[in-house]
């Protein structure tokens, strides 16, 4: 069993490496099966497909992230600490998994099932408490007339929006791989500062 769970967990951190350098479409699963210092048939055993083996990467990235954002939202911080702890959560999470964005854009019209399945899960972050906390903050003045939802569709749009276009802004900014990661990790704070001027009073 410990040789299973062993080889499993290395086949993911293998898997993890090259779709991290190559994407779904660029990987290949000799080359996962070479990362990971197993045979093909091995590999084939525990994931029959490419797919199977990205979808298993992908939960195991979204299953450590979701945690920490539901904590954050969910937690006895005020409006500003949590928009200012999600985004520099989200970006530094997103800076180590770049593929994950992507992915969920590919998977939402190739495999709804999937991300179904995913959205089902016990680990997706409630946004109850912080729902209430922003009808709150706007009847007492604190904050403007903002729907919750909308606030997060915000929040959420200004992180993911570098990360599935990163081809495509760095030749606007004319960046190169380096400048655009320092502007990237200058996001981790500057868009929870952006967030929080526009609903300030």
């Amino acid at each position: 069993m410990n040789k299973e769970i062993s080889a499993e967990e290395k086949i993911l951190t293998a898997a993890r490496r090259i779709f991290e350098n190559k994407g779904m479409s660029g990987a290949r699963m000799q080359e996962i099966a070479d990362e990971a210092k197993i045979n093909k048939s091995l590999l084939h055993y525990y994931y029959r497909s490419k797919q199977k083996l990205f979808e298993a990467v992908f939960k195991s990235a979204f299953n450590t992230l979701s945690p920490q954002i539901n904590t954050i939202l969910s937690s006895d911080e005020s409006i500003c600490e949590k928009i200012t702890g999600f985004t520099f959560n989200y970006t530094t999470f997103m800076v180590k998994h770049p593929y994950l964005p992507n992915f969920i854009l590919q998977e939402l019209n190739r495999n709804p099932e999937f991300v179904t399945e995913l959205i089902s899960s016990k680990n997706l972050p409630g946004m109850k408490k912080f729902r209430n906390q922003i009808k709150d903050a706007v009847e007492e003045g604190k904050i403007r007339n903002i729907a919750a939802e909308q606030l997060f569709i915000n929040i959420l749009s200004l992180n993911i929006f570098p990360f599935v276009s990163t081809p495509l802004l760095k030749g606007f900014l004319e960046v190169s791989d380096k400048g655009f990661k320092d502007i990237l990790e200058k996001r981790k704070t500057e868009v929870a500062e952006f967030i929080i001027q526009s609903i300030k009073l």
